[in-house]
């Protein structure tokens, strides 16, 4: 048995337990040299999405640390950088997880050709979802294009238990040079509002255990009505943590399942929503186009505005749109990396229906503000609320944000939270949006708060009124 070592190449998989990778190559009784490559995709991530994938980098080296082990920083071309390491580690193997993104799945294609053209083995594991895509088919063969039959179909497939942390994780016997993570200000483009998002980020595989610990024994009993209240802490939060692997989907599984049977009905929600994330990475996929264009091609000749410079874009980007609900949702994101659900639903609604945007605006904004972003997800859940993606929502549904308000925040707890204008002791989480914005939006908590751009029934009927004119 060859006793070079193994590079164990994470990406979005930053965990130590039930790593089905890293658990194979400490298995294998080799040396195991853990590796992060910041390479061209990881270059192009947004400003949010790139300072939290630094954070959860750095968290792995540090249990890696623990472990006895180290983690190899390296920046380059992912080809260039292995090929690197091979030569100066004398490695002959190279392990990772699977992606399904179309530009993860491209880059991991050529990457396994050309280290095998090489003579080196390149392995790769189940990554980050619970079924690979081809794993799941519609009875008459094919992919799913609809949720809730694939929710059916896999509702009570068998999903192994998740692995153990791997007790040891042998060392080589030197280590290759390594960059040091702070010389890739991986949180430059955050500008001035680095620190204020860092304080909402819950980083690292222990503080993802304790969160979805917690969502089980103290929310999930109460998940369905609660996860539609912006104002309530009502959801897990963990898709911040999966998107980076800091928790594996398959614990988050079983915990749901435990929670069904110990009693708790509302986990079978929680366990559907684990499933509409699978779904978005089966459809990527199978249909890779969901991330760039319209999975249905008939909206290709929908007139939506595609003019980011169009000022009611900017007021929706800034959370000026004079639509409390949506104002709320936009600055709740700019903030803290992250925002509600239903607020996801409103703002995309608004965008795409009452603003008549191309919903790739919307992503593309989403993309740099979103510490969960997600390619997928992301793609899919805006696909979704425009009309023009799989399971989508139907063109006439547009939802009104201002009933949408009074039936989830009737109080304007949520509303109070996130917007100062207008309010003569504004919420310390209303303040900190000025913080975090650029100063050359020019805009003070001592500012009127805005009419509407668009009012909520004007914006619907203009939406009916174009989808109509199309023969929608």
């Amino acid at each position: 048995m060859s006793k070079s070592p193994i590079l164990m190449w994470f990406r979005r998989d930053l965990r130590l337990g039930d790593h089905e990778a890293l658990t194979a190559a400490c298995d294998a009784d080799r040396p195991v040299i853990p590796v992060f490559i910041y390479d061209e995709l990881t270059e192009s991530m947004g400003a949010a999405p790139k300072m939290r994938l630094g954070l959860s980098v750095a968290d792995l080296a540090a249990s890696l640390n623990e472990k006895g082990s180290k983690l190899i920083l390296r920046r380059g071309k992912a080809l260039d950088v292995l090929r690197e390491l091979i030569k100066d580690t004398g490695a002959d193997t190279v392990y990772w997880s699977r992606l399904y993104d179309p530009d993860g799945k491209t880059r991991d294609t050529d990457v396994k050709a050309a280290l095998k053209d090489d003579g080196i083995t390149a392995e790769s594991f189940k990554g980050h979802v619970l079924f690979e895509p081809w794993t799941v088919e519609t009875k008459i063969g094919g992919f799913y294009k609809v949720y809730t039959p694939m929710w059916k179909s896999v509702r009570g497939n068998d999903v192994p238990a998740a692995l153990p942390t791997p007790g040891t994780i042998p060392v080589p016997d030197s280590w290759p040079k390594s960059d040091d993570i702070a010389d890739w200000q991986m949180d430059a483009a955050m500008h001035r509002g680095a620190d204020t998002l860092k304080s909402h980020c819950t980083v690292g595989e222990a503080a993802a255990s304790h969160r979805l610990g917690a969502f089980i024994a103290n929310h999930v009993a109460n998940y369905v009505k609660n996860r539609d209240l912006p104002a309530v802490d009502g959801t897990s939060g963990l898709s911040e943590n999966l998107t980076y692997g800091e928790i594996s989907p398959r614990k988050c599984w079983h915990s749901g399942w435990q929670a069904l049977n110990d009693g708790k009905g509302d986990a079978e929600t929680f366990l559907k929503e684990l499933v509409w994330r699978e779904f978005a990475y089966h459809l990527a996929y199978h249909t890779p186009r969901i991330t760039t264009d319209n999975w249905k091609e008939d909206w290709d000749a929908f007139p939506w505005n595609t003019d980011e410079r169009l000022a009611e874009v900017k007021a929706w980007k800034q959370g000026r749109t004079g639509i409390r609900f949506v104002d709320a949702a936009m600055r709740e994101m700019y903030v803290t990396g992250t925002m509600h659900n239903r607020g996801r639903m409103i703002v995309a609604s608004y965008l795409t229906k009452h603003l008549l945007c191309h919903w790739k605006i919307g992503m593309n904004w989403f993309a740099d503000c979103l510490i969960d972003w997600d390619p997928c997800s992301n793609a899919m859940g805006w696909q979704w609320s425009a009309g023009s993606g799989p399971d989508a929502t139907p063109y006439f549904r547009v939802f009104n944000p201002v009933t949408q308000l009074d039936k989830f925040d009737k109080d304007r707890a949520y509303i109070k939270k996130w917007i100062a204008e207008g309010t003569k002791r504004p919420s310390a989480t209303a303040l900190s949006y000025y913080d975090m914005i650029p100063e050359s939006w020019g805009m003070t908590a001592q500012d009127s708060y805005p009419d509407p751009i668009v009012p909520a029934d004007v914006g619907r009927s203009r939406a009916l009124d174009a989808y109509q004119n199309r023969g929608f």
